[in-house]
């Protein structure tokens, strides 16, 4: 059976929706997953973990200063998450924020790790965006990823 962290990092709780939105999601998928803030990971877990599902919220056009620093702290598991499976999400206040850029770097730094992503055709290509509080649009978005991931980690660790 898959296992699979979802983490993020959140000041107005809009990104914490859209953890929540994943996390039941993947549970009703029948996967084991734990939703956890991203200031509270247990890094010697790290390696026990499938999939990782991170969200943030985009500050200044990229990821927040703790989930940077759990990119940074994550660097102990080197070579030890590779070929595991990653996505991303975001919030961000406007439009045009800058929101895709966010996620692709949260990828990047997950692709450094030898992590494997993979693009979306039903939402935004890279990952679900949301301006502001998820409406239902983000929400069903943040779904999508959930059954994406969980089907991806089934035919790479079934």
């Amino acid at each position: 059976m898959s296992k699979i962290l979802v983490t993020y990092y959140t000041r107005s709780g809009h990104t914490q929706r859209m953890a929540e939105a994943i996390f039941n999601e993947l549970k009703e998928l029948g996967a084991t997953v734990d939703l956890v803030k991203v200031d509270d990971i247990n890094y010697a877990a790290l390696p026990e973990y499938d999939a990782f599902i991170i969200g943030s919220p985009n500050y200044f056009g990229t990821m927040t200063g703790e989930v940077k620093t759990f990119f940074d702290k994550s660097v102990r598991h080197y070579r030890k998450l590779n070929g595991k499976v990653a996505a991303a999400f975001t919030s961000e206040g406007m439009i045009g924020g800058g929101g895709d850029a966010v996620v692709l770097d949260i990828l990047k730094a997950c692709l450094v790790h030898g992590m494997v992503t993979q693009g979306y055709t039903e939402i935004g290509h890279w990952g679900p965006v949301s301006i502001g509080d998820p409406d239902k649009r983000v929400l069903d978005e943040c779904m999508v990823l959930a059954k994406d991931t969980f089907e991806l980690v089934n035919k790479l660790f079934s």
